[in-house]
């Protein structure tokens, strides 16, 4: 494989050239500060390799979060020719439609300061996490489980688990089509259906904030922002449905990438045709598992709202609990964009980035038609995160932007550097309290760990792809 040349465009692109087998050209978004954490790493080359694969239309793109990943760099976006090109599992990752819930509630800080240790204690107690975690709901039968399958969000609707004025808010109404129940195995099922409404492990997250700058009054206020306003993000994914989807349908594309006679860069890469049998059949699977996680993310808002209820003595409704947006972070869709001057088709790979629509597209819900989708993006759990406007300058990523800070440090790197620090004293220090399921997680995520989300931001806001509307601070968290 030719190695990564590249040349920066501007202060915030960098162009990685065509070099043969490449297809197309890779497109890098990093200030100085973001292309100074990643000169040493190989996600350049894993542009590269996507750039390399049949049927990729426009470039090779990785947002300023970027950091190595199965395959697709996390942080890539690449999109492909429904007819020639192909959809990779490498390019979704293991944790399908893993994303980040934002809900808004009418309380300030001085109203959850007196009672910030019980409601940590509440939220830990009502949303199983930690690896494995299990019964979020329970009672779910393998009929019923089809349905979440089928039907995401609205399934949560439906139950009474989800108000219907929140299901705009999510994307794509919280359900991407055709997903098909049965093209997933009986070992996703047995894995998946005991862990509706739980947060699981890893990077996952509950997180308090308050909203503690506000950069874009007129957006912030259409939004439902106000400053010094508690708002909490749920990040989570399809747990254990989507890790064994994944890892099956890896298996089988290595196959199917030899029985098409694709020429892999990268065995992680390993792909069939989008139209192909295979390519269908993960497409069903994929979406499936899409939708498992629109459901477990809007059980795990029930589940946090019924806290609130509890520790607060008011129905959500009164708490002014509401939900802001709901995104996608590693998903590949059919989605129309345009492309030299015409508009096409094509089967989008978005792995740690989230879509970002415009004002004015006519996907987004009828609230943020004039504005554009609200962005989430956290950042690690002792510093801040942001809330973002997607902006034009997102057409060029095919309608895409970052999804959080991005790692510096491997989990392993992390586990060695955070050795005997009392990581939740550190917290605390900062006025942050937490409580985890595991100390291993913790020690994982460590803010050294991350890149300082303020360069990441800077970078999509000055590329024109989205632009801050308002900066949040932590004060509470469960970490599975």
């Amino acid at each position: 494989m030719p190695q990564p040349v590249k040349r920066r465009i501007d202060e915030y692109r960098i162009e990685i050239e065509r070099v043969p087998p490449m297809r197309s050209r890779g497109l890098v978004y990093a200030n100085r500060a973001i292309e100074r954490t990643i000169e040493h790493d190989n996600v350049l080359q894993q542009v590269v390799n996507v750039a390399c694969l049949p049927g990729i239309i426009g470039p090779s793109i990785a947002m300023p979060d970027i950091h190595w990943g199965y395959g697709f760099p996390i942080g890539g976006v690449a999109a492909f020719s429904l007819d020639e090109g192909v959809i990779s599992p490498g390019g979704v990752g293991y944790d399908i439609n893993c994303g980040v819930g934002c809900i808004l509630t009418g309380l300030e800080e001085k109203d959850a300061a007196l009672h910030t240790e019980v409601l940590l204690a509440a939220l830990f107690n009502e949303v199983p996490s930690g690896v494995g975690s299990k019964g979020g709901i329970t009672g779910v039968t393998e009929k019923e489980f089809r349905r979440v399958l089928e039907q995401g969000a609205g399934w949560a609707v439906r139950k009474g688990y989800l108000p219907a004025e929140d299901l705009d808010a999510f994307e794509d109404g919280g359900c991407i089509p055709g997903a098909d129940p049965d093209a997933a195995s009986a070992r996703a099922y047995e894995r998946g259906m005991p862990q509706l409404g739980t947060l699981g492990s890893g990077n996952h997250f509950l997180e308090l904030d308050v909203v503690q700058e506000i950069h874009d009054r007129k957006t912030a206020e259409a939004f439902g922002l106000f400053e010094g306003q508690v708002v909490v993000l749920v990040h989570t994914g399809s747990r254990g449905f989507g890790h064994q989807v994944c890892d099956e349908y890896v298996r089988d594309m290595i196959a199917a990438s030899a029985r098409y006679g694709i020429d892999l860069p990268d065995r992680q890469l390993a792909c069939a045709p989008v139209r192909s049998r295979e390519g269908r059949e993960y497409l069903g699977a994929m979406a499936a598992s899409a939708n498992f996680a629109f459901a477990n993310r809007a059980i795990v808002a029930y589940l946090v709202r019924r806290a609130f209820e509890r520790v607060f003595g008011l129905s959500f409704e009164r708490l002014g609990m509401r939900m802001l947006v709901d995104c996608c972070h590693n998903v590949a869709k059919v989605e129309r964009v345009e492309w030299e001057g015409r508009v096409v088709e094509a089967c989008i790979h978005r792995k740690g980035a989230t879509r970002a629509l415009p004002a004015g597209d006519v996907r987004l819900p009828a609230r943020y038609a004039v504005t554009g989708q609200p962005v989430l993006v956290p950042g690690d759990m002792g510093r801040m995160s942001f809330i973002l406007c997607a902006l034009d300058g997102a057409r060029e990523t095919f309608f895409s932007a970052c999804h959080g800070a991005g790692r510096l440090l491997s989990r392993h790197e992390a586990k060695r550097v955070s050795r005997g620090r009392k990581i939740l004293d550190e917290l605390r220090h900062k006025g942050i309290r937490a409580m985890a399921a595991s100390k291993a997680t913790l020690a994982e995520e460590i803010p050294d760990a991350y890149k300082d989300v303020s360069d990441v931001v800077d970078t999509v806001s000055g590329a024109g792809i989205a632009r801050p509307v308002a900066r949040l601070r932590p004060f509470a968290m469960v970490k599975g």
